[in-house]
């Protein structure tokens, strides 16, 4: 027997886990089909943004980035990926062919809630807070090449309908998924059970602020707040989407920390598909541009960021992990193990 039969995959020296590679055994054959397929959509897509190619060219790189986002996050899960990919690739031939109005809209729908909860479930712990916002900045690349694919099916929608009905599914899904990889609402513990209860009132205080500043708040205020929605959009090109900045980056952010540290981690991660979803629909909206979009998601990014490393400082000041020494030491205690990136979490 040669060699490398015979030679073990030994344990990552930061997490213990000799995790599979997404596909077969250790194979890096799936993770490589994975970035190719990803890449070739896209450029079907951005060939379709810049009308370049066939009309159908788009309607195709959308089938390929649905279907192999969803290989991925079947994977990723501890599902069967070649059964949800091909079902995937069947569905949206399907959709193509039969050009049905209902069909696209499902389809971009499905598009944009896998997308939101790839770019979640694709993040690794993170010992420190630069860690943290890479992997914010995963998910939401993940979540852009998604909203890509789901604007490409042409769905007919009513867009706040929409916005709120691909948030909603995607929400559910991750915390079906974060319940399997928290061990249940037992895992959860007091201080799980309220960072939950307060990120539920966040959302739901996020979601409401529209309505609520309707309803209760004197037109001084309502007319102040939309002055400097105004002078943000004329002045930066954009307004940051409010979901996304203050709760979904953030709770990202700090998730992903956390899971370095402890399980319920991945309860706060949950909350990160407010900032992936706004992502993954943020095209659906023909009232705005693509730059704009690009540019409100950029800002949301940055100031989510600024807002999750307070919410991690203080974290570490509560937990007591303040002074830079005493940092560094919670830091290299930090080795909570966990599957890498291209291993299935389950």
């Amino acid at each position: 027997m040669s060699r490398s039969a015979t030679r073990r995959r030994e344990p990552d020296p930061r997490t213990g886990w000799r995790g599979r590679i997404v596909g077969i055994g250790e194979s890096r054959l799936p993770v490589v089909a994975f970035l190719a397929l990803v890449a070739l959509g896209l450029a079907a897509l951005v060939a379709g943004v810049l009308s370049l190619g066939p009309e159908w060219l788009p309607g195709v790189g959308a089938v390929v980035v649905a279907s192999t986002y969803s290989w991925a996050l079947a994977a990723r899960t501890g599902g069967r990926p070649v059964v949800y990919g091909t079902l995937a690739v069947a569905i949206g031939v399907v959709v193509l062919v039969s050009d049905e109005d209902y069909l696209r809209t499902g389809a971009a729908v499905m598009t944009c809630v896998i997308s939101s909860v790839l770019g979640v479930m694709a993040t690794v712990p993170a010992v420190t807070f630069l860690q943290a916002a890479r992997e914010c900045v995963i998910a939401i690349l993940i979540a852009c090449i998604g909203a890509l694919a789901t604007v490409a099916f042409e769905p007919r929608i009513s867009v706040v309908e929409f916005e709120y009905a691909t948030f909603g599914l995607a929400l559910l899904a991750a915390f079906a998924v974060v319940y399997r990889l928290g061990a249940g609402l037992h895992g959860l513990g007091r201080r799980g059970a309220a960072i939950v209860l307060v990120g539920m009132v966040v959302l739901a205080v996020t979601l409401l602020y529209a309505e609520l500043l309707r309803r209760y708040g004197t037109p001084g205020l309502v007319e102040s707040l939309l002055d400097v929605v105004r002078w943000s959009r004329e002045h930066l090109g954009a307004f940051p989407r409010p979901i996304e900045t203050v709760l979904g980056i953030p709770a990202l952010a700090w998730g992903c920390h956390m899971r370095a540290r402890r399980r319920q981690g991945w309860w706060v991660c949950a909350f990160g598909v407010a900032a992936t979803s706004a992502v993954a629909n943020s095209l659906a909206n023909p009232a705005i541009t693509l730059r704009e979009s690009g540019l409100s998601v950029l800002y949301g990014l940055v100031v989510g960021l600024a807002l999750g490393y307070l919410v991690i400082r203080v974290d570490l000041q509560v937990t007591g992990s303040g002074g830079r020494r005493s940092r560094r030491a919670e830091e290299a205690a930090a080795i909570r193990p966990e599957p890498a990136r291209t291993s299935a979490l389950l």
